[in-house]
């Protein structure tokens, strides 16, 4: 389920446009109406959402200029998509936010935009190949050796990474310790399958959290990967 953050003046429009993207399944969450930049960035950084929705219809109320310029200054929300909500005549704030992913002008049909944001993640997020193997917010991507959470890289050790990449790329299938302890570690590794336990274990603090589970424990035969 992929987060949205609305960052803006609660008009009308917005308002609708947060019960629309709730009934589409999207994890929302709203700013109030007295939210100030520094207020925008530090609820941006702590919720690290897949797209922040930025009302520039409202300059007095929300300065969502300064909002994203602040965030395409960090390294940690540089790369998140951005979305704008822009007044009738307000095509000329697109020549100062490049980087925009999408936009729309008020007013606005709740289901547009919903529809909008949903082909901006679609083109943002690659899609399963023999490069790419993507699990929701988990991305792996094979020809760099490198596995991101969120756009966080993550720090695994290499049967960390082979680990997961076994089990990504057979989503959904069981395998048994002694299957996984062959598959990774070999036939004439001389280790027990607890070793395989402990990777689990050690795999799961680093890719997951409250919001993320990815490997599923079977009882009393192994582990598979959530599809």
């Amino acid at each position: 389920m992929s987060g949205i953050l609305l960052l803006g003046s609660e008009d009308e429009g917005l308002k609708r446009a947060r019960k629309a993207l709730k009934e589409s399944d999207y994890r929302v969450h709203f700013s109030d109406e007295t939210i100030d930049v520094k207020t925008a960035y530090e609820e941006a950084l702590s919720r690290r959402p897949d797209v922040i929705i930025l009302d520039f219809t409202s300059p007095k109320v929300f300065d969502a200029q300064s909002a994203y310029r602040a965030f395409k200054k960090d390294r940690f929300l540089k790369e998140t998509l951005l979305f704008a909500v822009l007044p009738a005549d307000g095509i000329q704030v697109l020549d100062n936010i490049p980087a925009i992913g999408d936009f729309i002008f008020e007013p606005f049909n709740p289901s547009e935009l919903v529809t909008r944001v949903k082909v901006l993640l679609k083109k943002a997020i690659p899609t399963d190949s023999e490069d790419m193997i993507k699990a929701g917010d988990l991305i792996i991507d094979v020809s760099r050796y490198e596995v991101t959470l969120s756009g966080s890289k993550l720090e695994l050790t290499f049967k960390e990474y082979e680990l997961l990449k076994f089990l990504a790329s057979n989503k959904g299938r069981v395998y048994s310790r002694d299957q996984l302890l062959d598959k990774i570690w070999g036939y004439d590794y001389y280790g027990g399958t607890r070793t395989v336990d402990v990777h689990i274990r050690r795999l799961r603090s680093k890719i997951e959290d409250r919001r993320h589970a990815f490997i599923e424990t079977v009882r009393n035969i192994g582990y598979k990967f959530i599809a």
